[in-house]
């Protein structure tokens, strides 16, 4: 099944979007047990709506962009109780924002360690041309 006949289709089976997403099925029941996805059952089979698969939409890229479950739930919640999606939308700024200030302290973090371990091994390499072995001073 192709993205375009997906999104055009009413009804899903679990395997369907597993397949469709490259995740487990297992993935999905665990999402399924937080809340944040809700299928119907017919029997004992569950039945995933379209709405369903765009939530597994959002969930999958707020995963990948690194936010936890909560806030994936939270923003989720919202959407269910603001017609207007004003409240959705301000919850996603503020959390985009605590995102990108968590990042960029990662990064600077990152760039500074880059930086001593470049040093180190520049040092370590005028080690061995200088015929000074580690420990010892020349």
């Amino acid at each position: 099944m192709n993205k375009h006949d997906a999104e055009k289709r009413d009804l899903f089976a679990i395997t369907d979007l597993a397949n469709e997403f490259s995740i487990s099925t297992r993935a999905i029941r665990f999402y399924e047990t937080k809340g944040l996805l809700k299928p119907d059952r017919l029997g004992s089979t569950r039945v995933f709506r379209r709405r369903d698969r765009a939530r597994l939409i959002l969930i999958l890229r707020g995963k990948r962009l690194g936010f936890t479950l909560r806030d994936i739930s939270e923003y989720l919640s919202l959407y269910d109780a603001d017609g207007t999606r004003t409240a959705q939308v301000k919850l996603l700024i503020e959390k985009v924002d605590e995102r990108l200030e968590l990042l960029r302290a990662q990064l600077t973090d990152l760039e500074t360690t880059i930086t001593e371990l470049t040093e180190i091994r520049q040092l370590a390499d005028e080690r061995l041309r200088n015929g000074t072995p580690e420990g010892e001073t020349a």
